[in-house]
């Protein structure tokens, strides 16, 4: 069996020598992934590996942990199977007794995870070595432009690893987007048919009348039955389309009964929807679908910004509060274009949703907000749009590297 110019043996790494006569190609992609947040993670690492297969050309080998996890957002995957190719991606399952072929042309490990020891040690029998690239996790922090692209010399090995940061300016990684992204999305909201087609993919039917849609993508979250109560007793109606994750329970609590997907509730002025866990790219589309977005972590935070409607943060919760500076770290570039009353509400949200009280005043303040919001959304999309997408800078880096 060969994977694209790799001598493949199962029970060891042969490593591939390369001479100055063959100089390397980023033919070959390494990917590792260690599943932490159930979504989160590997949802970054499946847009990448897609994209760099699918726009790059380049054959990747996607190693993951958790099978399982992965499933959830990707039908395709097979949790039984430890060696799969999916949409063009190799799929490996990386479990403890790691057995592997040979290396990639770039080894990429995802969020700091530790690459198996077996693998670093073949690395330093290639000739020249892999390009290694820790690619970590976003953040709108001012010291991260200064680290993006930093070299880190192993301390035992003759590697060095270079660390890649997500980002919102020209001195990082950028973030992920497929080329094609805001056609795709233009396509969807200027198509009737295919807003149809999703509501019957989810097992809806478009919500009658004026509502407010909202997608509501959270962690636990004690401030989700104050939100819900104060949409229910509101005065605008409001449907909320609710994926089924692990905030059903305190949906649950709310209306007063178990919940399973397809369920419609209604609370006062609230219509509450209970969603089959959505796959990845439909995800997308629900995003679309909506006017308002509540999303968590760093997958669906940064598609939520591609959507370009209005949306509400809860960020990974980190010890000793490291997330709110994160968290501060965005609001502070994301309202820097807003008048000083809608950053105030934007803020005030975001906080209160993380790591406060949520109240009724700062629902409404945020609210009120609405229309500014909105265009808003539209313009921080266009802003982001103009940096290069991450893939395709992560690609150009590694070139540089060779």
């Amino acid at each position: 069996m060969s994977w694209s110019g790799y001598d493949v043996i199962f029970d060891v790494i042969t490593p591939v020598h390369r001479t100055m006569s063959a100089p390397r190609q980023l033919s070959n992609w390494d990917v590792f992934c260690n599943v932490i947040d159930n979504y989160g993670d590997i949802g970054v690492c499946w847009r990448l590996a897609r994209q760099l297969a699918a726009e790059h050309g380049f054959h990747v080998r996607l190693w993951v942990d958790d099978l399982n996890a992965f499933r959830r957002i990707c039908p395709e995957v097979d949790p039984t199977l430890p060696l799969q190719t999916v949409l063009e991606v190799e799929v490996r399952h990386w479990d403890a007794d790691f057995l592997s072929s040979s290396l990639g042309d770039v080894v990429i490990e995802t969020f700091a995870c530790q690459l198996p020891e077996r693998f670093v040690e073949a690395m330093t029998r290639c000739e020249p070595p892999p390009v290694w690239i820790n690619l970590d996790y976003l953040s709108a922090e001012a010291w991260v432009s200064g680290c993006h692209g930093l070299p880190s010399p192993h301390p035992q090995y003759p590697l060095t690893k270079h660390f890649f940061f997500p980002g919102f300016d020209a001195g990082t990684g950028g973030l992920l987007r497929e080329h094609d992204l805001d056609q795709r999305r233009d396509e969807f909201e200027a198509s009737v048919e295919q807003r149809s087609a999703f509501w019957r993919l989810i097992g809806q039917t478009p919500p009658a009348g004026e509502l407010l849609l909202v997608s509501l993508f959270a962690y636990d979250n004690p401030n989700l039955s104050a939100l819900l109560k104060i949409w229910a007793d509101g005065e605008s109606p409001i449907c909320c389309l609710l994926p089924a994750t692990r905030s059903v329970p305190a949906i649950e609590a709310f209306v007063g009964h178990p919940l399973l997907p397809g369920e419609v509730v209604h609370r006062g002025r609230l219509e509450l929807r209970i969603l089959p866990f959505v796959a990845q790219p439909d995800y997308d589309l629900l995003l679309w679908v909506c006017d308002i977005n509540f999303v968590r972590g760093e997958d669906s935070f940064v598609r939520a910004q591609w959507a370009a409607r209005p949306l509400i943060w809860q960020i990974y919760p980190q010890d000793e509060g490291t997330h709110l500076v994160k968290l501060n770290a965005f609001l502070d570039r994301y309202c820097a274009e807003l008048a000083d009353a809608d950053a105030g509400a934007v803020r005030e949200l975001f906080i209160a949703w993380n790591d406060g009280r949520l109240t009724r005043e700062i629902w409404t303040d945020w609210f009120a907000a609405l229309p500014a919001l909105r265009r808003h959304a539209t313009e921080w999309e266009k802003h982001l749009r103009k940096q290069e997408d991450l893939c395709s800078s992560l690609v150009r880096f590694c070139r540089s590297k060779l």
